[in-house]
């Protein structure tokens, strides 16, 4: 299981994302479409503005049964180590187990 420090840090990087969500995209679109260079470096300015942490590439994805934030499958939502364990106690109908 993950120190519970990581996954509450992890949801407070959520909460700020998307916050800041729509002031990032506006600024985004405004580069996109203002022709001089001084005028994009002023939005560029106000697109570092808001926090790191509310930044998309800041957030992970996580187990969602221990939060373990490597080897997730995004189809289960679940870490490698999880979803193996629940496909040998077939939780997961349909999957086939192997072992070699």
């Amino acid at each position: 299981m993950a120190r519970k420090g990581l996954i509450h840090r992890q949801k407070k990087r959520k909460k700020l994302e998307q916050k800041y969500y729509f002031i990032r995209r506006s600024s985004k679109k405004e580069i996109s479409k203002v022709p001089s260079l001084n005028d994009k470096w002023k939005i560029h300015g106000k697109l570092q503005s808001p926090p790191r942490n509310s930044a998309p590439t800041r957030l992970h994805r996580r187990c969602f049964s221990t939060g373990r934030s490597r080897a997730n499958y995004r189809d289960f939502g679940l870490s490698g180590h999880t979803l193996r364990e629940m496909i040998h106690a077939c939780l997961f109908p349909g999957v086939t187990r192997s072992s070699w």
